[in-house]
């Protein structure tokens, strides 16, 4: 991981942004099918975009001494199947990027459209004498806000005019936040009883920061259409969340960080004078995080610190359409 950032930094520093591009002539230009400007090597493109999430967000509880056999004492899933979501991006960088070494940004936003998006269940394992499920509950999950939005920064190498390199580095942040609701519970020591519930029963919100290195692969030989595959990696993953009980009104602050995060993505686009139409298809995914939680009981104005440890995680698809402007 320290070999991949300080790759990604040490070519963002030393690119020779301002080499001569003596391959750029208008007819390297017109290939991209966009109108040239006489010495332009660089632009920037605008973008609405729109898609879904598909996937799940995790809530964990870890046992501390003998609080359970298991490897986990609760866990909570939270259905996001699915979230739909519109947005915006920008990018600049090489108008060719197989003409020359260069540098880009790139930026984006996504906001979901709040609806129901699946069940929410909880499962419990509160024996210290075996690993058996005690506990186990499931509602009508609802995604009430989904924000999500990344930055990239990095640099843009050819290899022998056929596809470019784009080492970089991103941040990354997310926001989801759950509603359960209805329902039923059902426990080992009331012998499997289901009992149903009505109303909301539980909020659950996560704010996720990643930090990131990765590098793309792309080629556009096949103009108008251009391919790029591209990957994410990093330990660095944090979430801040909050668990609200409604009907023991007990609220839980948990504050996690280390989770292993991979993010693998594709894209094909299309290109029509100065328009761009891209599919996106990209796979999110962050295993389970550590950290402290802390409690509030019964409407009190003070948390105090649980003696057990939280967690967190998450397993998304995420695909979507972008329309976008060249200038």
């Amino acid at each position: 991981m320290r070999i991949i950032t300080a790759f990604v930094l040490l070519v963002i520093i030393l690119l020779p942004v301002h080499a001569q591009d003596t391959n750029e002539t208008e007819e390297n230009l017109d290939y991209l099918n966009i109108n040239p400007k006489k010495n332009k090597t660089y632009g920037f493109s605008i973008g609405t975009q729109i898609g879904f999430i598909y996937g799940q967000a995790f809530e964990f509880v870890y046992p501390m001494y003998n609080d359970s056999s298991g490897r986990l004492l609760s866990e909570l899933k939270y259905d996001m199947k699915p979230v739909l979501y519109f947005g915006l991006k920008a990018d600049f960088g090489k108008i060719n990027p197989l003409s020359a070494p260069g540098f880009f940004a790139s930026l984006s936003f996504k906001a979901g459209i709040p609806g129901y998006s699946g069940t929410h269940e909880n499962r419990d394992w509160l024996s210290s004498n075996n690993s058996e499920l005690t506990n186990f509950s499931s509602h009508d999950n609802i995604t009430k806000e989904m924000f999500i939005a990344d930055l990239l920064l990095g640099a843009s190498i050819p290899v022998k005019s056929l596809f470019y390199i784009k080492p970089f580095l991103s941040g990354s942040w997310m926001s989801f936040y759950f509603s359960g609701k209805n329902g039923y519970r059902t426990y080992d020591y009331e012998n499997w009883e289901v009992i149903p519930f009505k109303g909301e029963v539980i909020t659950y919100k996560q704010d996720w920061l990643l930090l990131a290195a990765g590098f793309l692969i792309g080629t556009d030989i096949l103009h108008p259409l251009s391919f790029n595959i591209s990957f994410k990696i990093s330990p660095l993953a944090y979430c801040a969340a909050t668990d609200h009980h409604i009907k023991k009104n007990y609220v839980y602050k948990d504050f996690t960080s280390f989770g292993f995060y991979l993010e693998p993505e594709a894209n094909v686009s299309i290109f029509l004078k100065q328009f761009e139409l891209s599919l996106n298809f990209a796979y999110k995914y962050i295993g389970r995080t550590e950290g402290e939680t802390y409690i509030k009981e019964n409407g009190e104005t003070l948390y105090y610190l649980a003696p057990t440890k939280a967690g967190a995680g998450l397993s998304i698809i995420d695909t979507h359409f972008l329309f976008s402007v060249h200038f």
